[in-house]
């Protein structure tokens, strides 16, 4: 049996590294009932504190730590005080009001999901106070604030989203273990993560976002694929493009494979029509367009709900 302690030993000193805190999704819903007709905005919030707190990990002083009870409670009044008509807008607040306002705070991180509602019909008329929940993606937003500058950073995640033909993938590379089959007419669907940079804080955030959202989904139709990579820089390119304030785009595409399953056991022809979708394993392809004079992203990309990075 082996023993553990045989090997390579480090002995130098032992010392807090890079830490944060904060109040990790707090579910909040908003009804503006200014009319009869009234509007609805649902969404969690995660927000995080960074500077020295390195007193409250080695000693256990708290007297710099704000409580992450006190984080939620300004992120709900913040939903009445500043409103939540765009994430984006309520974020900038958020922590710049955390960083401005709490004097041990030196850097604040919120993110943010927005999901949406459509209103109900009835008797063929939408109604005015009752909503349905929305299938399509959940819309996104982390905001970063400290005393080198502002990061935005907008997004959308689970757009799932399927075309039928118009996406091939051959040419790849083969070794002694490759069965995959060559194809020139497939189907491709992904459930797409994609997260774009500002340059500005001067943005119109919701307008933006209808634009990049029918951007994408208008690259991902129109592109002729050859492959499931092809398509992400297409989109990145094409969302650049479209929208001169952004510096980068991220994009995350896990690959739903669908496979044509074999029908000609039973006697039945199976021409590209009827598929076995797999959910797992799966293929996950990831790229960031950008622009050559991007400016330096600082810690926008930074993240607090998920580890240190």
């Amino acid at each position: 049996m082996s023993n553990p302690n045989n090997g390579p030993h480090l002995g130098g000193k032992i010392v807090l590294g890079k830490n944060q805190y904060g109040k990790a999704e707090n579910r909040i819903v908003r009804i503006y009932r200014e009319s009869p007709r009234h509007e609805i905005r649902d969404v969690s919030v995660s927000t995080c504190l960074r500077g020295d707190f390195s007193a409250a990990h080695l000693e256990g002083d708290q007297s710099t730590v704000l409580p992450t009870d006190s984080q939620k409670q300004t992120a709900f009044s913040y939903a009445k005080e500043k409103g939540l008509d765009a994430i984006e807008e309520y974020g900038l607040a958020l922590a710049r009001h955390f960083v401005n306002d709490v004097e041990p705070v030196e850097g604040a991180r919120i993110e943010i999901e927005e999901y949406s509602w459509a209103r109900a019909v009835v008797e063929g008329a939408e109604h005015d106070h009752t909503w349905v929940r929305k299938g399509e993606e959940v819309r996104t937003a982390a905001v970063t604030v400290d005393a080198d500058g502002t990061w935005v950073v907008g997004g959308l995640k689970d757009l799932v989203i399927l075309k039928s033909t118009g996406s091939e993938f051959f040419g790849f590379l083969k070794d002694e273990y490759t069965v995959l089959e060559e194809t020139h007419d497939r189907v491709m669907a992904t459930s797409l993560v994609v997260q774009w940079r500002f340059v500005t804080t001067e943005v119109d955030w919701n307008s933006v976002y209808t634009d990049i959202k029918e951007q994408i989904v208008s690259t991902f139709a129109t592109v002729h694929s050859l492959a499931l990579q092809q398509t992400l820089y297409e989109i990145g390119k094409a969302v650049l493009e479209r929208c001169p304030l952004l510096a980068e785009v991220r994009l995350s595409a896990p690959n739903k494979h669908h496979f044509a399953h074999d029908l000609g056991r039973f006697g039945v022809e199976n021409d590209n029509e009827v598929f076995h979708a797999a959910d797992r394993p799966y293929g996950l392809i990831q790229a960031t367009v950008q622009r050559s004079d991007a400016p330096d992203p600082g810690p926008a990309w930074s993240a607090y709900a998920g580890w240190l990075s």
